[in-house]
């Protein structure tokens, strides 16, 4: 069957999306580049449109009060995912960061597997090992067990580890409303932000007017379009199609980062990020087949 015209238009805009996502280290650098930390820019651009998310996820109380530890749940897990990236973004190499996030399919499986019940096919478990494989290899192969994860490493795996979460929360989450589990990840993010800067002691320095419009464009624009966009491609495409199409963020962040911010990358390092993302890939095609299994208790009461 060939694909339709809405089908088509979802799975442009979701290309569309997946290519904001991958660029999105682009003004993360820049803003870096300004003088400000990860937890501030974070803070400022989530921690705004969360203000505003807040308003939202209230006025949809009657639909999540049953559901609220769920909720509460999408919003620290969520949050702590874009945190956590963010971060990563900023102060890592993007090529790295960008392909230990991509082991999320084995948080995926192993979180569906534990938690929702699901039966788990020989093929989504062989995405686990090719992960993991991949690791491996971009840790250094044989001289791995010798090199130790640094922060930044230990922000992107973790960030990878939160956004599977988040999936697997979503799903069992049946009746929080969609926006208010989109929104719920701003929040959070705001929320973590915040705790972090007050922590580190990271206050909100002087801000020209011109980077104060850079981060409200990125906050209310480049982040809002991107997940309004995401949301749209994910809601009219079938999961297995839309998980390949969002294969291109790793795609686009990888190649423009090559390309544009003068980074580098080793054979073992191509050989290690390919097998992580055919993980990613096989876990993208055989998740749309896979029914969901009927969690015991989804509530979360």
């Amino acid at each position: 069957m060939s694909p339709t015209p809405s089908d088509r238009l979802a799975a442009g805009v979701l290309l569309f999306s997946a290519s904001l996502w991958g660029l999105s280290w682009m003004p993360l650098k820049w803003f870096i580049a300004q003088g400000l930390s990860g937890p501030v820019v974070s803070l400022l651009s989530y921690g705004l449109v969360g203000l505003f998310a807040l308003v939202v996820i209230w006025r949809d109380r009657a639909a999540w009060c049953g559901q609220w530890r769920l909720m509460l749940a999408l919003i620290v897990v969520g949050g702590w995912a874009n945190t956590s990236f963010v971060n990563a973004l900023m102060m890592g190499d993007v090529v790295r960061v960008m392909f230990l996030f991509y082991l999320s399919p084995v948080w995926s499986v192993l979180g569906g597997w534990l938690f929702l019940k699901e039966h788990i096919p020989a093929s989504r478990w062989s995405a686990v090992v090719a992960a993991i494989v991949g690791l491996w290899i971009v840790l250094g192969g044989a001289g791995a067990m010798s090199l130790s994860l640094n922060f930044v490493d230990f922000l992107a795996l973790s960030a990878g580890f939160a956004f599977a979460a988040n999936n697997v929360i979503a799903r069992a989450a049946q009746a929080i409303p969609m926006r208010s589990k989109t929104l719920a990840v701003f929040t959070g993010c705001g929320l973590i932000s915040l705790a972090t800067t007050t922590t580190l002691g990271h206050p909100v320095p002087d801000i020209r007017l011109g980077v104060w419009l850079a981060i409200l464009a990125y906050g209310f624009g480049w982040l809002l379009l991107a997940t309004a966009t995401w949301q749209f491609g994910v809601t009219h495409l079938e999961s297995s199609r839309a998980g390949v199409i969002l294969l291109a963020e790793l795609l686009v962040a990888v190649l423009s980062a090559l390309w544009f911010g003068g980074e580098s990358l080793t054979p073992m390092g191509w050989a290690g990020g390919a097998l992580i993302a055919i993980a990613a890939l096989i876990e993208a095609v055989d998740f749309g087949h896979t029914p969901m299994a009927a969690a015991t208790n989804t509530t979360g009461e």
